[in-house]
């Protein structure tokens, strides 16, 4: 296979794209040009079904950032205990998203990602893989004894039934998300505002 433009070996390219419709359909195309692709600010089981469909590389489901969303809103009334380890809402939606890649043999890998604390780490160990802070791998490291896998291909739980990958279902389903859309929405905003200073920068050093 030839190589990318920039004369990079297309095995060592993986190009990380929002999970966006628009930005999924983009992986597609890429995917069938052999270029892999992590799909990131995924929020939601409808985004990584879509994902999947897309026959993307890997998925990075962001954990803390789902936690933020539910703790904010709860205000006041949130109970840290009663929303830790496998209760965190960000560990409950990457071990549905697992789940339901397991039972329906769906090749993507799922790589966990912006987690908060060691906590989220350890309820969603066994995943296919995992991107931690060097804060955090300390805080593992540090801490006695070892870390059974909670998540296994052999033991997914509950069937989940498949839903649509098309524009329609996605659109609708991740409408009624409020939590997926608006951390979407946020990260968009915030993937803008980086590119417009990458821009700037870039201009500074051609003056």
């Amino acid at each position: 296979m030839p190589a990318c433009p920039a004369g990079v070996p297309r095995e060592r390219v993986l190009i990380k794209i929002a999970s966006t419709w628009e930005g999924i359909q983009a992986a597609r195309a890429l995917q069938a040009e052999g270029v892999r692709c992590n799909l990131t600010l995924l929020f939601s089981l409808p985004q990584a079904v879509a994902c999947a469909d897309a026959n993307v590389q890997l998925i990075s489901p962001f954990v803390g950032r789902i936690y933020d969303w539910y703790k904010k809103r709860a205000g006041a009334s949130w109970v840290e205990a009663d929303n830790a380890g496998a209760r965190d809402p960000g560990v409950l939606s990457v071990t549905r998203i697992y789940r339901y890649y397991k039972q329906h043999g769906i090749p993507t890998e799922i790589m966990g990602a912006s987690f908060r604390n060691a906590g989220q780490i350890v309820a969603l160990s066994g995943c296919d893989l995992l991107t931690i802070s060097p804060d955090l791998l300390n805080q593992l490291a540090s801490t006695p004894g070892d870390v059974p896998a909670q998540l296994r291909a052999d033991d997914t739980g509950e069937p989940i039934a498949r839903i649509g990958s098309d524009e329609i279902t996605f659109r609708t389903l991740l409408n009624d998300d409020a939590m997926a859309t608006e951390k979407l929405s946020e990260g968009i905003r915030l993937f803008v505002a980086d590119a417009i200073k990458l821009d700037a920068l870039i201009e500074a050093q051609r003056s």
